[in-house]
Parts: C-alpha cells; sequence; structure tokens
C-alpha cells in the first residue's frame, strides 16, 4: 500500500477518495462552481474543456518532488522509483468514475445546482491527471491513457519533468503538461526540493523529449512571489528547449498545507502575473499571450501558427481528436484545433474580485496599480 493510515487519514479529511492501492479522486472546484451555474475553470476558456463533465484524480499519489508550493502534506509518500502493487487499469477507471459521481451525488437535490449541468455531469467527457503526486510513473499509464481514449474520455496529464523515459514512451494524450518550476539548478532544487541528485538533468531531457511530441503540449510555470519570479530570459530558454504548443504562467495559491512553508505575501495577484508574462513573452519569438482567467490568476500564451487568418485556434476539436485516434494514421496538434471564443486580456485584475473592504485596503497600500481607463471609466492595473 502506497499510503500510511496517517496520510490516507489526512488525504480523506481533505475530501480525496483513495481509489485501490495508489490511485485518488477528488472533486474539483470549477467542477462544482459549473454545476451551480458560476462559470468553468481556465482550461474551459482556453482549450474548451466543459468543467462539469471533467473528473481529476491521479494514479500515483507519490512523488519525487516536495514542492514548497503544493497543497499536499508532507505525510503523502514520496519516492523515486515504483515499490508498491501495481492496480489494473480497468480498476482504477471504474473506482474513479464511480467515487466522482459519488461525490457530486450531492447537487441531484440542490437548489443551487442547475440542472441540466448536473445531469451533463454523470457523463465524464475529461480527466485531469493532475490532482496530487506524479501520474506519469504508474507501471501501467499507457494502458490507462487507451482506455480514457476508448471511453471518448479525453487526457489532460501533467508530470513534473523527472521521468524523461517515461514522457518519450508516453501514448497519445490530448495534451500534456510540463511543470517548469524554475529557470536554473540551485533555484529549482529550493523551490522543487528534488528527491533526484540529477534533477537538472532530468528536468532538461524532459523538455528535450517533450519538444518531440506532435500532439499538443504545454509548459506550465508556478510563479511564487519572492521566490522564482525573476529571470525570464532563462525561463524563455527553458521554455524554446521543451517548444511546447502552450505556456501557462500561473500565480501560486496560498492553500492547504502550503501554507505552512509560504506566506500569504508570496501568492501573486493577476495584475502580477500579467506584468510576468508581459516580460515573458518579449523573449518567446514563436509565442503569443492569448487570454488570461483571472479568478485562477493565469495568462496563456500559444504558439503563432494556431492564429490563422488572425483569428486563434487554441480549442480542442474533441470529436476529430477521437476521429483521428481510431483512424490508425500519424497525425499531428493541428488537425484537431477549433476556434478560441475569447482572447485577449481585459484590463480587469485580481482586485476586481475582493469584497469592498478589502479592495479598498489594497488601493491605499498599492497606488501604483491604479489608473481610470479613459474608454471604460474603470480602475485599470496593468502598466
Amino acid at each position: 500500500m502506497m499510503l500510511t493510515p496517517a496520510a490516507k487519514a489526512e488525504l480523506e479529511k481533505q475530501q480525496y477518495r483513495i481509489i485501490g492501492s495508489h490511485s485518488a479522486v477528488k472533486t474539483c472546484g470549477w467542477t462544482k462552481n459549473m454545476i451551480k451555474g458560476e462559470g468553468g475553470c481556465y482550461k474551459l476558456k482556453f482549450y474548451g474543456i466543459m468543467s462539469n463533465q471533467c473528473m481529476q484524480m491521479t494514479t500515483s499519489i507519490s512523488c519525487a518532488n516536495r514542492c514548497t508550493f503544493c497543497w499536499r502534506g508532507y505525510k503523502a509518500p514520496v519516492s523515486k522509483e515504483w515499490k508498491w502493487d501495481v492496480d489494473e487499469p480497468e480498476i482504477i477507471l471504474e473506482g474513479s468514475l464511480k467515487s466522482h459521481h459519488d461525490l457530486l451525488v450531492g447537487f441531484n437535490g440542490n437548489q443551487n445546482a442547475n440542472k441540466t449541468a448536473y445531469q451533463k455531469s454523470k457523463e465524464v467527457c475529461h480527466v485531469a491527471l493532475s490532482l496530487t503526486g506524479e501520474p506519469i510513473i504508474y507501471p501501467r499509464i499507457n494502458e490507462l491513457l487507451d482506455l480514457f481514449n476508448k471511453n471518448h474520455i479525453s487526457t489532460f496529464l501533467v508530470t513534473n519533468a523527472q521521468y524523461p523515459e517515461q514522457i518519450r514512451d508516453l501514448n497519445p494524450v490530448t495534451q500534456l503538461y510540463a511543470s517548469l518550476d524554475a529557470p536554473e539548478q540551485q533555484m529549482l532544487k529550493e523551490v522543487d526540493k528534488p528527491l533526484f541528485a540529477d534533477f537538472w538533468e532530468r528536468l532538461n531531457q524532459s523538455l528535450e523529449y517533450l519538444s518531440k511530441k506532435k500532439l499538443r503540449t504545454c509548459i506550465r510555470l508556478t510563479m511564487v512571489k519572492g521566490v522564482n519570479d525573476r529571470m525570464f530570459d532563462k525561463y524563455a530558454e527553458m521554455i524554446q528547449k521543451g517548444s511546447p504548443d502552450f505556456v501557462e504562467v500561473k500565480a501560486y495559491m496560498h492553500v492547504g498545507p502550503s501554507r505552512e512553508r509560504l506566506n500569504n505575501e508570496n501568492m501573486p495577484l493577476h495584475e502580477e502575473v500579467v506584468k510576468y508574462s508581459q516580460e515573458l513573452v518579449k523573449h518567446l519569438p514563436e509565442h503569443e499571450i492569448v487570454s488570461e482567467h483571472i479568478p485562477s490568476r493565469v495568462v496563456m500564451f500559444a504558439k503563432k501558427k494556431y492564429k490563422i487568418d488572425g483569428v486563434w485556434h487554441t480549442w480542442i476539436d474533441f470529436e476529430k481528436w477521437y476521429e483521428l485516434l481510431n483512424s490508425g494514421k500519424e497525425f499531428t496538434s493541428m488537425d484537431y484545433m477549433k476556434k478560441t471564443p475569447q482572447v485577449g486580456l481585459s484590463g480587469k485584475g485580481t482586485i476586481d474580485y475582493m469584497p469592498d473592504e478589502v479592495r479598498e485596503r489594497y488601493l491605499k497600500e498599492h497606488p501604483e496599480y491604479t489608473f481610470v481607463d479613459e474608454k471604460t471609466n474603470e480602475l485599470s492595473f496593468y502598466e
């Protein structure tokens, strides 16, 4: 068993559901929000994921890093190699779907729930393999990916880029993410606290293999204010090595056990994430900033090839994805793209989502962010 009784109890207290001996499911807050009619997550805005039909899970609660910004508790297991029993992919799929539906069943009689959105949630169309741990090290991950594909469940898999061979050998994933938490060796050691002695070499090899992928890839930067929010020219060098279709620059969120390691001041405002992005994109000639999701404090870049006749195509045509998968023919990320309905930066910021009292206090403390936009007559926060 991968989990100690104490670690399992801590996860269940946080509303995780343990599947078999090494997998877990937890309902994403955005899934709940969409069922309540309160909007979807950034993956909806950026890529067309329906949040109410998305399941958040992992195939391995264990990880080879102890990232300072992670919401995992330190009771969660860490390991460089797989040393546990290996559950059947079919058991993981069936158990995950059952637990996911069980966690949502309370919305059936909830007056705040949108009935149509809840009914649609019973059909899972997407899985985010990013909940916790390192899902790519599950020894039968390719078989599970094939099962998801056969069940018309799209796959968004996140890896910490410490397992290059697994990235190289991975079966088709709808979109593959690699985390890039620092642009140089010493900073990465301080931020990720890796178990591998050759962690820097592993990251670089992972980026090399990522660059060879023909399907959709994304590099995610989690920005911790005052820790890794600098050296954007070096970040750009690493990103160019991985040559991802997309880049996401996201704020560290001050939640869970990460609060024991970092302060609230380490969580950037969305305005600051935009500034980071504007600095980074100066060093990425193949990419442009496409969109943002203010509540998540994240900005998305895409390669310019996704801008066709002046129109961005970052959404996924899921029906086309499955058609191409079943065709047996080789295809690329350009073969299943779809027009992006909403793009651009709004000029609004995190502050718009603050309670009035908090907003007033923030404006007094940070007058440099505030000026009136002459076109909209609203406060604006970008340089």
